[in-house]
């Protein structure tokens, strides 16, 4: 099979660019360095590539009650101080290393082109704290919101949920939580989302190294999070595993061509709409997994943005006219 194109002749000019940039700079791998200095490493580079940062009227931190009394730190972002539709965000990081900083770019941009407010989730992390802990936190946030919101000025009857990487994970389990509870949502906003039990899908081997999420990256994180081989098969951590979807609020789905999940991403979408979910889908074209936070470098990031944006008000305003 020697005749297949490497799949680096993939990448845009720009993209393979920036993975030459990061060979060079030859920092030493997340995945050999203990969970607190992934996390502060990940940190330090987590602006390095974002877009200026947007300003908004309204920023507020305050923090949200878990099931277990834990006060969960949040981020209210939102352009205006009127009345606005939420999207409940959870950021990526394998559910071992995130945080709200990490983040605060993209959020930022997403209220500010979508026009609507965000909640900015600091779920905990692995390893203190395992599966199921990310997912009920989650749940409980968008709970908190579906019922307190109000108090913040949100519009709690136009809620989304979403996430990128392990935090799209964490959205589309919400979102099937979200239907066995009856508590309608309008739109789960998933950028490449995990969404399977285990990472032996075509994808996980074409792209197992050489694009920025590396196939030990995967290993560490998950050793990490997952307590037993059990815990895999859950839908709370493998969303594919549900025994039925249907039902479920629509999806966006923002993947990336070059990315070992882009096959799990496309997997959950054909299983939405085998269930009769709405769902819009784009794959990003010649790009990794984390671009939607390199704005400054990568264009495809500006686009995966406006797309967003453009499906959340999509979304929110379909969700107003129903409503009236």
């Amino acid at each position: 099979m020697s005749h297949h194109r490497n799949p680096r002749s993939l990448l845009t000019p720009a993209m393979h660019s920036v993975l030459e940039r990061m060979t060079r700079a030859a920092q030493v791998p997340l995945h050999v360095m203990t969970p607190l200095q992934a996390r502060l490493a990940y940190e330090v580079g987590a602006g390095v590539l974002e877009i200026p940062t947007p300003k908004l009227q309204r920023v507020d931190n305050f923090t949200l009650p878990a099931r277990d009394g834990e006060a969960l730190p949040v981020r209210l972002y939102a352009p205006t101080a009127e009345k606005l539709p939420v999207l409940v965000y959870f950021h990526g990081g394998g559910f071992t290393i995130g945080s709200l900083a990490t983040h605060d770019v993209l959020c930022r941009t997403l209220s500010q082109l979508a026009h609507c407010a965000v909640l900015s989730v600091d779920y905990r992390l692995a390893p203190k704290h395992k599966f199921p802990v990310a997912h009920n936190d989650a749940w409980d946030a968008v709970q908190w919101v579906a019922h307190q919101g109000e108090s913040k000025n949100l519009d709690t009857t136009r809620i989304a949920v979403g996430g990128d990487s392990a935090g799209g994970t964490l959205a589309a389990a919400c979102a099937l939580q979200a239907r066995d509870a009856g508590l309608p949502l309008v739109l789960q906003l998933l950028f490449y989302p995990g969404c399977a039990a285990h990472q032996d899908i075509a994808s996980h081997k074409k792209f197992a190294t050489g694009f920025l999420l590396e196939e030990p990256h995967i290993t560490y994180f998950f050793n990490h999070y997952l307590r037993s081989p059990a815990d895999r098969e859950d839908w709370r951590f493998a969303p594919l595993n549900v025994p039925d979807a249907e039902g479920v609020c629509s999806a966006w789905f923002g993947l990336a061509e070059c990315d070992p999940l882009v096959d799990e991403g496309l997997l959950y979408a054909d299983k939405l709409r085998a269930s009769g979910v709405p769902v819009d889908l784009e794959i990003y074209r010649g790009v990794v997994h984390e671009f939607i936070k390199m704005g400054r470098a990568i264009p495809e990031a500006h686009q995966a943005h406006a797309d967003a944006a453009r499906a959340l008000k999509s979304a929110y305003t379909k969700a107003f006219t129903t409503h009236r």
